[in-house]
């Protein structure tokens, strides 16, 4: 469909709000906009009817979960394990390469236990494996795989303790597989095998010329922390073949990077991993296993573009780039399996954060704070008169500059103490009636003059929004992470307003104040009048990769209630499993404040003031009853 330049309030549609937020662009087939404007979740490959996000949220509150709320749709991760291993099964089918792909999880993008059971059961028909790096992921992993021949691939550096857990997996039947980080660790494994009799199978990481761009790309180069120096592994295949133990080096691991956004960074790396297991093949090293790492981005812009946030290529690009540099530099030597570590793709669209808007501050001038008075002194008229002429002076853009130098003059008066507190509110009045006239007279925020652009900003509404954003989403905090964020209902409505998100918590980092546009990131976010008391929800979208477990405890904000669904071609869904958040207490606890102490203090201290007459019986009662009310009620803002 057209989507019309500048629609109107009257004409605006649902077509409008999924072009202005992108919806389609971002939400890989999974997202969609209905026609009478709500924000829904859908089953692309099985043409099933769209389910309304409010239709879903409803219904979780019907079953006493709250707001914020962390919605897992389970169906979207199914998918796109399925969209994975299909896109490999295309390109090699298509180009006749005769290895397997066998992927792989890596824990550490989301350890949660669901998250978890979830990949393990819907990898069961693709043998998904599972990788592991540090103990604990280990013991994860040796608990979840059943015994079916998937990879256990162990990265990281590894101790007794792992080596040894590592061993006893392959014991119990786990294709287990550790990839040597440092040479340290092949001595460590020498030893634990021998000593429980138990022969490990052995991976080797090489560290890669080839660096990637991106946020996350220290993980490529040569100066890398992780993996050996080409050096190191031949020092590596040469003692191996010493001691006899050759054929147990079956995997060779070349992490190209993570969330790499252009395709021929992607094929400059496999190139240089293809080589590197081209020639130890050339050693007399048995290999059969080619592990490119993760690297598979997600377009988290919806721009198809170079952006470190986006990509230029789609999951069938990046498997047919991988299958092609393969077969190419390994003419005449036997094709080995693709083995990938794709986390983020897996898990990133199948979580969204949804949270209400509970209040908003709107910088508009007050009534009757423009016009001019008799005892106004020169500056302050003169300030009055430009702004009353703005809407049709000749060239308001030289008429503003003048208006901001009079209020800058202005506030030094002010505080040398040559003006009053209401001439002062009266100055700031001003200014905000000069930048509403100026966004009228031009359209809209997006129609004005470059010297006018940081209108938008500071004319923005703060609207304040009921989650933390350091629990919820800590890499938009950490490193200006963009995730998609929309209204979920009211989309066949224009939204007027321009905002910024404040979370709750007592910081000023604590807000969502940059956005990813139709073309380009913003600083603000178009949004409706929220009216006091509406039930105005947002989506925070493609939050499944690593928020969960980055998250912290930022003034003592906890875990959100949880729930995930699963929804069928019928357009009906149903809820699997629900989980509340976090509790008062509960978070005391964690931090080492056990309850029962706490309220032992304040029975004390409630008891002295009962002494000492400050207080009654009665009274004494009720701030105890309080107290235990705050501690049994969850840490976000209630109604």
């Amino acid at each position: 469909s057209v989507v019309k330049a500048n629609p109107t309030m009257t004409d605006w549609t649902a077509e409008d709000a999924a072009e202005l937020y992108g919806i389609r662009r971002w939400g890989n087939g999974y997202f969609d906009v209905t026609p009478d404007g709500a924000l829904a979740v859908r089953l692309p490959e099985q043409g099933a009817r769209p389910v309304p996000l409010p239709e879903i949220l409803a219904g979780l509150r019907e079953r006493g979960l709250s707001l914020p709320l962390l919605l897992r749709v389970e169906n979207l991760l199914d998918n796109q394990i399925a969209r994975l291993h299909r896109a490999f099964r295309d390109a090699m089918t298509e180009q006749k390469f005769p290895g397997r792909y066998r992927g792989v999880y890596p824990i550490k993008v989301n350890q949660q236990r669901q998250v978890i059971e979830e990949i393990v059961r819907f990898g069961t028909p693709w043998g998904h494996g599972l990788e592991a790096g540090s103990k604990a992921e280990l013991a994860i992993a040796v608990a979840s795989l059943p015994l079916d021949g998937r990879l256990l691939i162990c990265n990281g550096y590894k101790d007794r303790q792992f080596i040894e857990l590592g061993l006893q997996a392959r014991a119990l039947g786990h294709d287990c597989i550790f990839v040597l980080e440092t040479p340290a660790e092949l001595d460590l494994i020498l030893e634990c095998s021998e000593r429980l009799g138990i022969e490990p199978a052995l991976g080797i990481r090489a560290k890669l010329a080839t660096r990637v761009g991106g946020h996350w790309n220290l993980t490529s180069g040569e100066r890398s922390i992780f993996g050996l120096s080409i050096t190191q592994m031949i020092q590596t295949v040469d003692r191996l073949r010493d001691l006899g133990h050759l054929s147990w080096l079956r995997l060779l691991h070349c992490h190209l990077g993570s969330q790499i956004p252009e395709l021929h960074q992607v094929a400059a790396a496999a190139h240089e991993a293809s080589r590197f297991y081209a020639e130890l093949v050339r050693e007399g090293a048995p290999l059969g296993l080619i592990d490119f790492g993760g690297g598979l981005a997600v377009d988290y812009l919806g721009q198809r573009s170079t952006d470190s946030q986006s990509c230029d290529y789609s999951l069938r690009d990046y498997a047919s780039c991988l299958v092609e540099t393969l077969k190419a530099e390994l003419d005449g030597l036997p094709a080995p399996d693709i083995v990938t570590e794709s986390g983020r793709p897996l898990v990133a669209y199948y979580s969204m954060l949804l949270f209400n808007l509970f209040d908003v501050t709107r910088f508009e001038p007050a009534p009757g704070q423009i016009q001019a008075r008799p005892d106004d002194q020169p500056k302050l008229r003169e300030l009055t008169e430009l702004v009353n002429r703005l809407s049709d002076c000749e060239n308001p853009e030289e008429d503003y500059r003048r208006i901001l130098q009079l209020r800058d003059e202005l506030h030094r008066d002010f505080v040398a103490g040559r003006i009053d507190l209401r001439r002062r509110a009266r100055v700031q009045n001003l200014i905000l009636a000069a930048g509403h006239t100026l966004l009228e007279r031009f359209g809209s925020a997006d129609n004005l003059p470059e010297p006018l652009h940081e209108l938008r900003d500071e004319l923005a509404d703060i609207a304040y929004g009921n989650l933390s954003v350091f629990q919820s989403l800590p890499d938009h905090w950490a490193i200006g992470q963009l995730f998609p964020v929309a209204p979920i209902a009211r989309l066949n409505e224009k939204p007027g307003r321009e905002t910024i998100i404040a979370d709750i918590t007592c910081d000023s980092d604590g807000r969502i104040s940059r956005f990813a546009g139709p073309a380009d990131k913003r600083t603000t976010l178009p949004v409706h009048g929220v009216e006091p008391g509406e039930d105005y929800v947002m989506g925070v979208f493609l939050v499944g990769a690593y928020q969960e477990t980055l998250g912290d405890l930022h003034n003592l904000f906890g875990d959100t209630d949880i729930a995930s669904v699963r929804i069928d071609k019928d357009g009906c869904f149903e809820v699997i499993r629900e989980d509340k958040g976090d509790s008062v207490e509960g978070i005391l606890a964690q931090v080492q404040y056990p309850p029962g102490a706490l309220r032992d203090r304040l029975r004390a201290t409630a008891e002295d003031a009962v002494r000492s007459d400050r207080i009654s019986l009665e009274r004494r009662r009720a701030i105890l009853s309080c107290f235990d009310a705050c501690l049994r009620s969850g840490t976000y803002h209630g109604d």
